[in-house]
């Protein structure tokens, strides 16, 4: 154990924060039921987690590279578990929410320690394996998330998948004390963190997303939606001016005259969001519409986590590995076109008609994940590559929860116009409705007009649904041809590039 010990401990945590990404997805029906919640409450609860990752990593990554990177993995456990608990106990969706986001600033601490642990822990084969091992424990953690999900869901109650966590912490922090050894400061640790620069930042990305999940309920003139998206513009204005006059900053925006790393951060960031942005509405869409059990929805789903996985995982070890560049091109066609099929569903339409779409997703998200980590480090001198490797970590985690908020709107807009001339309030319905409330708005409805009132409820959302799976196919597949252009001619710059080794080393989180 004293040499797999430390790779077990980082596993574990690596394993806990990445299933909750997905393990809510099949969870928010019967959270809509328990606790009464609206459309925009329920992106909060998928969406708030992701962007609290997204937002924090970059600095608490500094942070531990000033204080000790073993400290901060402990830290974030401690945050990690504490706010679990909070959110299974929550009463109502604001402490919800408030805990998911709390939750995402401890899976930030863990998420940005573990590969810098596992590379100071490990040389040689042993680093190879390590890494190789931990990347199928986060690919496999996409699988199981959602299966984990309807079990706890369906078996207990949606707050067992909080509950959980904590015995899993407490495992974690054993055998991290035990067999992590405690990690030196940077030596340059009396250096400040850039917090003006954290701050800004998830100023930034808060506020647009937060702009976006109220654009469907209040509308975009309302000062609800143009208040925040003001304030979110003037955020991310503040930090790169910051960014560009400061000596250490969080992101060196130089890189982005890379034409191969900005196409790295295009594909991650557009494949998570195309891709899992839909998924909440189709995780809602089978349990509301279809009334699958949570076990159920989270088989349907299963097939593009383990397609994913395995190409993730098994693709570079049984088939020519493909370049960066024809990885990422293909990998982000292929999701996108996988995503469009699902854009096919009638009133009438059964969830056998998704699985094709999912697998075909995942088999392209797999691509994405093998390749795109290693078009970003290779593309950057190796001295980068630690913060390459955190860009491309926070653009994954953005590029989910924009894609969540997006949607959202979206699937409100397309459904109320669906509804123009059925029913009194459009608007309100179709919130209801891409919420998980279709039983709701049928118990309302008089008793003579329920069976024509269900058709028209099961055509509404397939059509909605219909028009996320297009337009997110659509970008996809267009940033594929983007992504194309943009590594046509080889990066100068990527002599000194990361090696394939630490490239392969950056996760796939779904």
């Amino acid at each position: 154990m004293r040499i797999w010990g430390p790779l077990a401990a980082v596993c574990l945590g690596t394993f806990m924060l990445l299933v909750d990404v997905t393990i809510v997805l099949v969870a928010l029906p019967s959270m809509s039921e328990s606790l009464g919640s609206s459309l925009s409450q329920l992106q909060w609860v998928a969406d708030g987690y992701a962007l609290a990752v997204a937002a924090t990593l970059l600095g608490v990554g500094m942070i531990a590279d000033l204080h000790g990177r073993r400290r901060v993995y402990v830290a974030g456990l401690v945050v990690f578990a504490l706010a679990s608990v909070v959110c299974a106990l929550s009463p109502d969706m604001g402490w919800l929410i408030t805990a998911r986001l709390v939750q995402g600033v401890g899976a930030a601490a863990m998420f940005t320690t573990t590969l810098s642990l596992i590379s100071t822990l490990y040389s040689g084969r042993r680093l190879g394996l390590a890494f190789g091992i931990w990347a199928a424990v986060a690919s496999s953690a996409s699988a199981l998330g959602p299966i984990l999900g309807g079990l706890l869901t369906q078996g207990l109650d949606w707050r067992w998948i909080f509950y959980v966590n904590v015995p899993v912490t407490v495992l974690a922090l054993v055998m991290t004390f035990r067999y992590v050894p405690r990690s030196l400061p940077a030596r340059d640790s009396a250096r400040r963190p850039d917090l003006l620069g954290m701050v800004l930042f998830a100023l930034g990305a808060g506020g647009f997303v937060y702009a976006l999940t109220a654009s469907h309920a209040h509308g975009w003139a309302s000062a609800g939606t143009t208040v925040p998206l003001a304030a979110a513009v003037a955020a991310f204005a503040g930090f790169v001016a910051v960014q560009r006059r400061s000596t250490h900053p969080l992101l060196d925006l130089s890189l982005f005259r890379r034409p191969a790393f900005t196409a790295a951060m295009i594909t991650i960031a557009v494949g998570e969001g195309a891709v899992y942005g839909i998924l909440p509405y189709t995780s809602i869409w089978l349990q509301s519409v279809q009334r699958l059990s949570p076990v159920g929805a989270g088989l349907v789903v299963l097939p593009h986590a383990l397609a994913a996985a395995a190409v993730a995982v098994l693709s570079g070890r049984f088939v020519p590995r493909p370049t960066p560049r024809v990885g990422a091109t293909l990998g982000l066609f292929l999701a996108g076109l996988g995503t469009g099929i699902e854009g096919f569903l009638g009133p009438d339409s059964g969830w056998p008609a998704l699985v094709g779409g999912l697998a075909l997703s995942g088999v392209g998200m797999g691509l994405v994940f093998q390749v795109a980590a290693s078009l970003a480090l290779g593309s950057v001198p190796a001295e980068r590559a630690g913060m390459a490797s955190g860009t491309y970590s926070t653009f994954e985690q953005l590029g989910y929860a924009f894609g969540v908020a997006v949607f959202g709107t979206l699937a409100v807009s397309s459904m109320a116009r669906s509804l123009q001339g059925r029913v009194a309030d459009p608007d309100g319905t179709a919130r209801v409705l891409s919420g998980g409330g279709a039983d709701a708005l049928l118990d309302s409805a008089p008793a003579g007009q329920r069976g024509g009132f269900q058709e028209t409820l099961h055509a509404v959302f397939a059509t909605g649904h219909n028009t996320l799976a297009l337009s997110a196919g659509a970008l996809a597949t267009a940033c594929a041809a983007l992504v194309f252009w943009l590594t046509r001619r080889p990066n100068g710059s990527a002599k000194g590039g990361a090696t394939g080794e630490s490239a392969a080393a950056v996760p796939a989180t779904r």
